[in-house]
């Protein structure tokens, strides 16, 4: 157990679904377990983790798959959603739980959905941030972006190992400084961001910020580069080159919506918000997501919504825990 940036924050490890993981745990209550996405750490939900654990709350961020002090297993194909699934209801057993609320941002998001789908004994509820839940569909995502004539998309930059990691280990902390900002709600042009790497690289299509934005300070910058400066970015990129495995071992599930009561939110100027196909699956969360509570889109707010919103996201999501 080792004391963690965060005040009365702890980091622990154990073993769940045969991997190390270690977790950032404060508090004591029904068990809310919080998974941040890409390129991020149990750290993304430091607001969180102290806010719903004042409010009753055992809170738990574990590092995923890949990522900070947990393992990161050399085969792509160790981070499928299955893997990243059985990694959390794992963790719930592991801390000697037998039921949990999901919490997911970013990557995080499939995995609570799917992880509310799929064991609906284990996940009583579900909110999820930035990524609009969408049933397995008839066609992976790859795919779509093909048929569409889209060949520059970041997901496919992405699938080619070794190309992205070497791209963004040259400079860990400029590269991390670029994605938070670009993608984050101070750039407000149309198409900002990089979802479409017009140059063929990544950080081409990015901003270098003359300061950093109010809600990331340079030691939250410090505390990134250095866990990244310690395992590459292999393990977090590695979930990209599962799109089209997750599509198709997620054939059971499809067209299925989750019934647990569930929560979205995500901020106005977030560029997941203008992917080709989220409009139509928000508007779809009557049938899709028939237990729904409340989606809440953010005004002004870009993608790391819990960091950049964070007094207004604890109030949503502990609003919505003690309604459970």
């Amino acid at each position: 157990m080792t004391a963690s940036p965060v005040p009365g924050v702890t980091l622990k490890t154990t073993k769940a679904n045969n991997i190390h993981m270690r977790y950032a745990e404060v508090g004591s209550g029904p068990l809310v377990l919080f998974c941040h996405g890409w390129p991020e750490s149990w750290y993304s939900w430091r607001h969180q983790l102290q806010a719903v654990s004042a409010a009753g709350f055992r809170c738990v961020a574990p590092d995923m798959r890949g990522y900070g002090g947990t393992e990161a297993p050399e085969p792509i194909e160790n981070y499928t959603l299955f893997n990243l699934v059985g990694d959390m209801a794992e963790l719930v057993k592991a801390l000697g739980e037998t039921s949990a609320v999901i919490v997911g941002h970013d990557w995080g998001a499939p995995v609570a959905w799917h992880a509310a789908l799929w064991r609906p004994d284990l996940f009583s509820a579900v909110c999820a941030m930035s990524v609009p839940y969408a049933p397995p569909g008839y066609i992976d995502v790859l795919s779509a972006l093909e048929k569409l004539g889209i060949n520059d998309f970041y997901l496919q930059y992405f699938q080619k190992p070794g190309v992205p990691e070497a791209e963004l280990q040259q400079d860990i902390r400029g590269a991390l400084r670029r994605l938070y900002y670009t993608a984050g709600g101070e750039l407000e042009e149309k198409g900002k961001g990089f979802a479409r790497l017009s140059d063929g690289t990544l950080l081409g299509n990015t901003v270098n910020p003359e300061k950093l934005p109010a809600w990331l300070a340079e030691t939250d910058l410090d505390y990134y580069t250095q866990e990244f400066s310690r395992t590459g970015f292999r393990g977090g990129l590695n979930w990209y080159r599962n799109l089209k495995r997750n599509w198709e071992l997620a054939g059971p599930w499809r067209g299925q919506p989750i019934r647990q009561p569930s929560l979205f939110i995500a901020g106005s100027r977030d560029g997941v918000l203008r992917f080709p196909a989220a409009k139509g699956q928000m508007e779809a969360y009557p049938k899709t997501l028939p237990g729904l509570r409340g989606s809440h889109i953010l005004e002004g707010t870009g993608h790391w919504v819990q960091q950049e919103q964070p007094s207004e996201v604890n109030r949503l999501l502990i609003e919505f825990l003690k309604g459970l």
